[in-house]
């Protein structure tokens, strides 16, 4: 296990001093700023990018989340799903002719959604917050694109999940890339009529399922998603259990949240619903041996940057790994 650098869109010659000096030899981006073009990313840019990272001493170890655009037919099943199926695999062959081993991809067309952005927490630090009680004021988080305008059923939204998986798992097989599936956040039934799914450890496991065993799929387990549902720390437990030593954990956000749904609030590792040592250990001991994030992290006093927060979450990852050896 390691930790990278992660939930970045660029990377400059001080954020990749600053990861170099806390030990970090990886990063992840979330959603790159890549040129795009016909709903697609090219292997000259993919590659490039990758170069870039290398000479700044860092290996590009992940890409989280295609723009909202190259699939929110397939996600929909608009008239649209076929062509962006076939831009998203040639894709997945750019990003693996590049040397990228991991796709990490949600299945949200309502995206991530908060209620608070600055809900006090530990010494007044400000953390996100969700309450489904106040769903209908709007999403806090500023968003890519327009909600759905017509309401998606669980059912219909399962059916184009196993409609992306069985196009593109071939695609991702001979590429050598693994798409990893982040859960539903918040991970709660629907928001504004339109379905969430993944939304329990049962439903990752159903997806798991739904792969066939494909080497290609895996999960980007998110523990503070996981942690927000219901059962808490039994649910990060029970996801663990699940699919770890099936090895398709691919990667991991490792924060947590205080509180399950319908409301919960984001918090420091160590104040939140589980025991971080604990879930280290048992990472450890259904084989996982792949990279994690610290993710989201709270606002502290004078850190218009996260650099502080995240600086205290990388330690602590770090500590956590060191200690679970």
């Amino acid at each position: 296990m390691r930790v990278i650098l992660g939930q970045i869109s660029r990377l400059d010659e001080g954020l990749a001093a600053y990861a170099r000096q806390l030990g970090i030899t990886g990063v992840q981006f979330n959603t790159p700023d890549l040129p795009t073009a016909g709903g697609r990313w090219r292997y000259e840019d993919v590659a490039a990018l990758r170069g870039r990272c290398a000479a700044m001493g860092l290996r590009l170890e992940v890409i989280e989340n295609l723009p909202y655009g190259f699939y929110d037919d397939v996600m929909l099943g608009g008239p649209r799903r076929d062509e962006q199926l076939a831009a998203i695999a040639d894709t997945i062959r750019a990003i693996g002719r590049a040397g990228v081993p991991i796709l990490g991809y949600n299945f949200m067309p309502t995206f991530v959604w908060r209620t608070d952005l600055a809900a006090p927490s530990r010494g007044g630090a400000e953390v996100t917050a969700f309450d489904l009680a106040q769903v209908e004021a709007g999403n806090r988080i500023e968003v890519p694109h327009a909600s759905p305008s017509e309401q998606l059923s669980a059912e219909a939204l399962w059916a184009n999940h196993d409609r992306f998986l069985a196009e593109l798992l071939p695609v991702a097989e001979e590429a050598g890339v693994r798409l990893a599936l982040h859960p539903d956040d918040p991970p709660v039934a629907a928001i504004g009529g339109n379905a969430r799914i993944f939304t329990s450890p049962e439903a990752l496991a159903r997806a798991d399922a739904a792969s066939g065993g494909s080497p290609a799929w895996g999960v980007d387990l998110c523990l503070g998603t996981v942690s927000a549902m219901p059962g808490g720390a039994a649910a990060v437990e029970r996801a663990i259990d699940l699919l770890g030593p099936r090895g398709r954990i691919a990667y991991v956000h490792f924060r947590d949240v205080r509180g399950t749904v319908p409301r919960f609030e984001e918090a420091f590792i160590g104040d939140g619903n589980f025991d971080p040592a604990a879930v280290m250990r048992q990472l450890r001991r259904v084989g996982f041996d792949g990279p994690l994030l610290d993710d989201h992290v709270p606002r502290m006093i004078g850190d218009s940057g996260y650099l502080q927060a995240r600086a205290h979450a990388i330690g602590y990852l770090q500590a956590l790994i060191a200690a679970a050896a």
